[in-house]
This record gives structure tokens, sequence and C-alpha cells, in this order.
């Protein structure tokens, strides 16, 4: 693993970690695939993930900013805009034309902006635990939840932030919001929460734009809706969900590895072929 800083097109110090090759740029003739992590954990919640997909393509971790070493403690600067063209930085710094852009939670959320803003440079996405697009109505509710969050975070801290939150997540997100938290800043996480006083998107309709390959894992909790996976799947014009549904069973990074990569190997092999020989 190489790891690595790079500026968004705000000029924040951001950063990354690489695997396969040898160095950042390594490879850079080849394929390449942005794996982002969810909102909480880090870059290397996903490591395991990337070690099992390798040997196909290099895949590029990113902190997204916010979280990890990619601290940014100014609100304002946390917004989906923003997430989608530090996507864009990412590919330009590492002289990349286009790469398959996927993510899990949050990361799924950019990697869909980026789709959409972007379409040149997405060659396609995967998409693991597609975040709920919430209608009109329930927008207060989520920027209620997520300024409370940030209140917790600066009070008591981000562990006790979390705590009323986690039980109703899928166990898995618990183990990686968890397991990243040393390495988290406070002031960038709770920075990071205004997100929350964003719009993603108005509606699933929008989406219909995004004409590029997608696989679409189900998600499992109330902030992941399997429905709204599956509508998607049907509703992208290259849309197609994956064969397997992340359970209560999947409790660690290397489990949520094993259960992603078959599918996430079989779409990469699609849209950019096997790999080379020699």
């Amino acid at each position: 693993m190489n790891e690595f800083g790079y500026r968004g097109s705000d000029g924040l110090q951001l950063y990354a970690a690489a695997v396969g090759g040898a160095g950042e740029r390594a490879g850079t003739s080849g394929p390449v695939l942005v794996l982002l992590h969810g909102g909480g954990p880090d870059h290397r919640s996903l490591l395991p993930l990337a070690e099992r997909l390798a040997d196909l393509c290099r895949v590029v971790l990113p902190d997204i900013r916010g979280y990890g070493a990619s601290i940014c403690t100014d609100p304002s600067r946390h917004t989906w805009a923003q997430y989608a063209e530090d996507v864009v930085a990412l590919l330009n710094h590492l002289s990349m034309p286009g790469a398959i852009v996927g993510g899990a939670g949050l990361g799924a959320t950019i990697a869909l902006r980026a789709a959409l803003a972007y379409p040149e440079r997405i060659l396609g996405s995967v998409l693991i635990s597609v975040e709920d697009i919430e209608a009109d109505e329930q927008k207060q509710a989520e920027i209620a939840f997520m300024d409370a969050f940030a209140v917790r975070v600066r009070t008591q801290g981000i562990e006790a932030a979390w705590a009323p939150i986690l039980g109703d997540l899928a166990p898995v997100v618990g183990a990686m919001v968890r397991e990243a938290i040393p390495r988290s800043d406070s002031a960038s996480i709770a920075a990071a929460a205004s997100i929350g006083r964003d719009r993603a998107f108005h509606g699933v309709d929008e989406l219909v734009g995004i004409t590029s390959p997608t696989l679409i894992f189900r998600g499992m909790d109330w902030r992941h809706p399997p429905a709204l996976a599956e509508h998607l799947a049907r509703l992208l014009p290259k849309g197609r969900l994956a064969p397997v549904t992340l359970s209560a069973d999947v409790r660690t990074a290397h489990d949520f590895a094993g259960a992603c990569a078959p599918a996430i190997r079989e779409f990469i092999t699609d849209v950019i072929g096997p790999p080379r020989q020699g």
C-alpha cells in the first residue's frame, strides 16, 4: 500500500492510499478503481476489499474530506458538488482520464454525484448500501439528525456521538466506525455532518441520466434501504443488482470484502476486460 497527498479543487490537502503496483502513479496506463468509504470510517475500512481486487486493476482509496487524514473543519466546504470535484481532482493527480468509481453509503452517493456531473470521467460505478434519498418533508428531519450528531461530537466526543445511532445500523458499519475513531479529528467529523444540510438529489428520477454501467448492492438498514437499490437497478439504463445482500452475518471489514468482492470482480471484468497477462 502506498499513501499520498493531493489537492482538492479548492486547494484543501487530501489523502489517499493505493493498492496494486508500486507507487501512486504506477500503472497509470491501466484501469483504476476508486473506492470511497462510508460516512464515519476512513479508507482503511476498504483495504481488505481493495486487496481482493488489486490483481484486476489499481485500487485507490481516498479519505473523503472530513475523515481520516483528509481533515476539513470548515462546514461550508462540505457539499456534494465539492465531494464530486474531489474525485476528479484525484483522477487528475493520478493523470487518469477515467476510472470506475465506487463507494459504500456516503461513498456511493459521491460516486453517483460524480457519474452525473462528470460522465466522461466515470467509466462505471459500484454502489454498496445506497443512502436513502429523502423526500422534501423528510429533509428537515435529516438536517436535525445530522446537526444533533455534530453537537454531540463537539461536546461529548466522536464515540459518544455515534452511541445512539450504531445500534440501528448494520453491524459492519459499527465495526468500521469504531475502528476509525482513533484516527479521526473531532472538529473535522463535526464539520462533515453539515453535509446533511445539502441536497444530494431531489428525487430518484434524477439518476436516470447515469448511462455508464452500474453495479448496485442492497443495503440492510433504514439509512440504506434495500428497496432503493432494487429501484435503481431497474431505473438506470445499465444498472444491475448484485447477486448478494449484505446480512447481519457481515460484521467486519474482512467479512464485507468477502461478501462484495466476487460480484465486483465480475463487474470490473465486464467493464474493462480481464487482466492482461505477462
